[in-house]
């Protein structure tokens, strides 16, 4: 049995792992992670067309008779985008100054389409211009446009939930975008470059964490569900407080001596054997979590998963560009299983642990005789 591209005998139940590196050619990450949307419904439409003008061709339609009827069509759509600009800007005059500075051509602008509508709608209204039709134009013109204000007076012309989707994650305006990047440039930036010497520093007093030198990492814990652990001891028995790290100690917004401090534990494994790492949740899944709990966010469970994942998708991405933080960091992205186990979470991280041991191994296996570590540090940033 497999479970998020991972044999269940080797992973704990609904992990998804987040590889880095070498791993990354053959990331899972898909299975719980969405990717972002590749343009496939505009393709989809440009196909339609292509199979319309087929149809129109074999049926043997007469061409401008279909010309000039497309372009009444045309021309109806683009007075719907006209007349709801209309509607827009009856509301943003009252907005002028705390919305748009006091600028009537920037409100104009926000409330209006581009150019390309416009002379789409000249194009369009020139059929109704036809001298050799019928006398009905005016008739036709106004009820087009009482037909599109019917559908603006009724809210019939919203945006389904995968438009606004796609919208928003275009536009990098979600939630998740703001909580990636400020927990990036607030935390991750600042201590993840430091984070070995860190280790290093702390080696010196325990010895034995120089055995486990692979992982020394910083492993972020993302829970999909956004319930988060305020003390590891107690989300898993087999996860052990050891120590701290050195502090990091910056003086940053107004605040002296900000101090950044990250835990050391002890995973054990089914033979009660340690392994020490150095772990933590991503805190800005507690923001998620305490918006879908309060009534004045209206955020669902629904848009928390969803957040979630795209919190995981920014969070990688940023980190996947920066160079100062590549090989500091592990991001454990899961689902929490349907029952309950005990230490779900402890074979999670565990599993994670062997797997960087074995990129590792990898990473030394491929290289050639005579390959610096500066060589080395470039091939992995590559």
């Amino acid at each position: 049995m497999w479970i998020s591209g991972v044999p269940a005998a080797a992973a704990p139940t609904s992990c998804l792992q987040m590889p880095q590196d070498l791993s990354t050619r053959s990331s899972p990450a898909a299975l719980l992670i969405p990717e972002p949307r590749a343009g496939r419904a505009r393709h989809a439409a440009c196909v339609l067309l292509a199979v319309c003008f087929v149809v129109l061709f074999l049926i043997g339609e007469p061409l401008m008779p279909i010309t000039y009827r497309a372009c009444t069509q045309l021309a109806a759509l683009q007075l719907g985008v006209l007349l709801k600009g209309c509607c827009c800007l009856a509301e943003e005059i009252f907005h002028l100054r705390s919305r748009h500075h006091g600028s009537l051509w920037q409100m104009l602008c926000a409330c209006f389409p581009p150019h390309w509508h416009l002379a789409l709608l000249l194009v369009g209204g020139s059929a109704y211009l036809d001298p050799q039709e019928d006398n009905g134009h005016s008739p036709r013109l106004a009820l087009a446009c009482l037909c599109q204000l019917l559908v603006l007076a009724l809210g019939l012309q919203k945006l389904s939930a995968v438009e606004v989707s796609e919208l928003t994650e275009s536009s990098k305006k979600n939630v998740a975008h703001g909580l990636a990047w400020s927990y990036y440039v607030g935390y991750l930036k600042i201590v993840l470059p430091r984070l070995k010497e860190c280790m290093e520093e702390i080696s010196r007093v325990n010895p034995m964490l120089r055995a486990h030198h692979d992982t020394w990492k910083l492993h972020i814990l993302v829970p999909l569900n956004c319930d988060i652990w305020d003390d590891l001891e107690k989300a898993d028995s087999n996860i052990q407080y050891l120590a701290d790290l050195p502090e990091t100690t910056l003086t940053r917004a107004g605040i002296k001596r900000r101090v950044y401090r990250q835990s050391l534990y002890m995973i054990r494994d089914k033979d009660n054997k340690p392994r020490p790492c150095v772990l933590e949740f991503a805190s800005p899944l507690q923001t998620l979590y305490a918006m879908a709990q309060d009534e004045c966010a209206a955020f669902g469970r629904e848009q928390r998963l969803e957040q979630a994942r795209l919190f995981y998708r920014t969070l990688r991405d940023i980190l996947g560009s920066s160079r100062e933080c590549a090989g500091t960091y592990r991001l454990i992205a899961y689902e929490e299983p349907a029952e309950a186990e005990s230490h779900f979470l402890s074979r999670l991280i565990l599993w994670h642990l062997q797997q960087q041991q074995s990129e590792e191994y990898m990473v030394q296996e491929e290289l050639p005789l005579g390959t610096s570590s500066m060589e080395l540090s470039l091939q992995l940033l590559l």
